[in-house]
């Protein structure tokens, strides 16, 4: 065991770094540029108005070591109150309006909403209801939206870009 660690620290590493990809190189432009508008770090809250997890599990991707989003000057908050921007996704169930609402009222100003999924752009498959009030803009005005289902973490940033570029 003991000679082949000897041999392993005498050769070092063998392979070559991995290639830097296409995602990667625009992941670094959207946050340069984020920070190139704002001059600081833009802090989100994400409220989740009745989805069903799948664009939350996108947004949980933009913070993984892989994207690192906090390293570009984007973090998420815990408290409307210190927010920049909301991030909603989901169709907004009834129950939701009005915490919904009242998210909005305690964004500081000037504030800006992106919806995010095919169900907060649209109300998706589950529409107006009774039990749901469809699209986020029936209840909060939007700036941006990120259509798909559930859109990528590329296409969630660059909603965001566009939300701040406003």
């Amino acid at each position: 065991m003991i000679p082949m660690l000897r041999r392993i620290l005498r050769s070092g590493i063998v392979s070559e770094p991995p290639p830097e990809t296409a995602a990667e190189r625009e992941m670094a432009r959207l946050g340069n540029e984020i920070l190139r508008i704002l001059g600081r770090a833009l802090t989100i809250r994400q409220v989740d108005a009745g989805s069903c997890n799948g664009c939350e599990l996108e947004i949980h991707a933009l913070n993984n070591p892989y994207t690192n989003l906090e390293g570009y000057g984007i973090k998420f908050v815990a408290s409307p109150r210190h927010a920049d921007l909301l991030l909603v996704t989901g169709p907004v169930t009834k129950n939701m309006e009005h915490a919904l609402k009242v998210a909005y009222d305690c964004t500081p100003d000037p504030k800006l909403v992106v919806a995010v999924g095919d169900c907060g752009c649209n109300g998706g498959v589950f529409g107006e209801s009774y039990a749901s009030c469809g699209a986020v803009e029936n209840v909060l005005p939007v700036d941006v939206r990120v259509p798909g289902c559930p859109p990528t973490p590329a296409a969630l940033l660059q909603g965001i870009l566009a939300a701040v570029r406003r």
